[in-house]
C-alpha cells in the first residue's frame, strides 16, 4: 500500500511517496531507506507534485541526497495511514482486546467469566476508544469504562520478585506496568511486587526469564 511521508519545519512542508508497511518498520527499526521509496522527488504537496527547491533541502537537511532527506522525514516526520490502514488495525486492536477479556475477566459476583459476544457488546455499549498501545497498558481505563455497563474485574496472580542488579535495567520494563511496591537494595537488586492479569503469567515469566536469563526469583503470594 501506498502513502505518503511529511514532515513540517520551520513553516515548509517536505514530503515523498513510500511504502507504507516498509515506511513504519523503518521508522521503529531502521533498515534499506531504498526498498521503502517509491519516489525519488521530495515535493512540498504530493498531489500537485511542487518539487521541494535544492536550497530549501539544504538548509533543513543539510543535503540534497534523496536518501538522507527520505531518512530524516520518514524518522522525524509522520507517515500518514490510509483510513483502510486505520480501519483494520482498530479492527485488530479490538480482538485483542475481546480475547485478554474473555481470559482475564469474570464477573466479580459469580467468579463467571464472560463471552466473548458479551465482551464485544459492553465494549459498543461503553463507548471505549482503544488507544494505539500495548493492551496492558490501557487494560485499567478500560475496565473501569466497562464496569459502567457489567460488573467486571480482572483476575490477577500477586508476584514478589528479585531481580540481580545486573538485569534490572532491561528486566524493569517488563515489570514496571505492573508494579504494586519496588525496593532497591545496596548491592542493586530491584525487589518488586507485582500483580498480573493471571492469564498473562506464563507469557511473563518467559519474557522475565528471557531478559534476566532465568536468575530471577518470583514467589507467588497467596491472596488472603
Amino acid at each position: 500500500m501506498n502513502t505518503v511521508a511529511r514532515l513540517k519545519n520551520k513553516g515548509k512542508n517536505f514530503e515523498i511517496l513510500v511504502d507504507l508497511d516498509k515506511a513504519l518498520d523503518f521508522k521503529k527499526q531502521g533498515g534499506s531507506i531504498s526498498e521503502v521509496l517509491l519516489s525519488d522527488n521530495i515535493v512540498s504537496d504530493i498531489k500537485k507534485g511542487l518539487k521541494v527547491a535544492e536550497e530549501d533541502l539544504k538548509e533543513i537537511f543539510g543535503t540534497t541526497e534523496t536518501n538522507e532527506v527520505a531518512e530524516k522525514i520518514i524518522k522525524q516526520g509522520e507517515i500518514q495511514l490510509p483510513t483502510e490502514y486505520r480501519n483494520k488495525e482498530r479492527g485488530m486492536k479490538f480482538k485483542q482486546v475481546v480475547d485478554f477479556l474473555t481470559k482475564n475477566a469474570v464477573d466479580p459476583k459469580t467468579s463467571s467469566p464472560y463471552t466473548p459476544s458479551r465482551i464485544e457488546q459492553a465494549l459498543s455499549e461503553a463507548g471505549v476508544n482503544l488507544e494505539n498501545k500495548p493492551i496492558e497498558q490501557q487494560i485499567k481505563s478500560i475496565t473501569e469504562k466497562l464496569q459502567e455497563i457489567i460488573p467486571i474485574k480482572i483476575e490477577t496472580k500477586k508476584l514478589s520478585i528479585k531481580i540481580p542488579a545486573q538485569h534490572t535495567g532491561k528486566a524493569y520494563s517488563i515489570v514496571k506496568e505492573y508494579k504494586e511496591k519496588e525496593e532497591w537494595l545496596d548491592n542493586g537488586d530491584l525487589q518488586i511486587l507485582v500483580n498480573i492479569p493471571a492469564g498473562m503469567q506464563m507469557d511473563f515469566y518467559d519474557k522475565l526469564n528471557s531478559l534476566t536469563h532465568g536468575s530471577s526469583v518470583v514467589e507467588e503470594i497467596k491472596n488472603d
